[in-house]
């Protein structure tokens, strides 16, 4: 329950991430600002924008840090659980098994090879 709530906080922060960079202006983009481009008559004010923005993507990036480590954690536990389940007791053996030899092996007569019968409906070739 706690996993998936975590997976969706995180698909939330890395969409959401995505669109704030994506927003976002570049650094060479504050020369023309200056210049009166309109960049004061913005809701944050000239310089409240860039300062909101890049703190609400930091935030957004520390939530995204935080819970791709719990899910980290989360996958490492599960791995750790499974394995430990899943598996039967070793066998443990006081002695190597022996190897086993070509001749320790019976041969069924329906497998031993067999020469070709000889037969007279075949011409000789000359």
């Amino acid at each position: 329950m706690i996993e998936t709530v975590v997976i969706v906080i995180h698909l939330v922060a890395a969409i959401a991430l995505v669109g704030l960079v994506l927003i976002q202006q570049g650094k060479g983009a504050d020369a023309g600002a200056s210049f009166g481009s309109g960049a004061s008559g913005t809701v944050f004010g000239s310089q409240g924008s860039a300062t909101f923005l890049s703190r609400l993507t930091g935030a957004l990036a520390a939530v995204f840090f935080l819970t791709s480590l719990g899910l980290a954690y989360y996958a490492s536990d599960y791995a750790a659980r499974s394995l430990d389940s899943g598996l039967p007791d070793p066998v443990l053996r006081s002695e190597p098994a022996a190897p086993v030899l070509s001749e320790d092996i019976p041969v069924l007569e329906e497998q031993a090879p067999q020469a070709p019968a000889a037969t007279d409906d075949v011409p000789a070739v000359e």
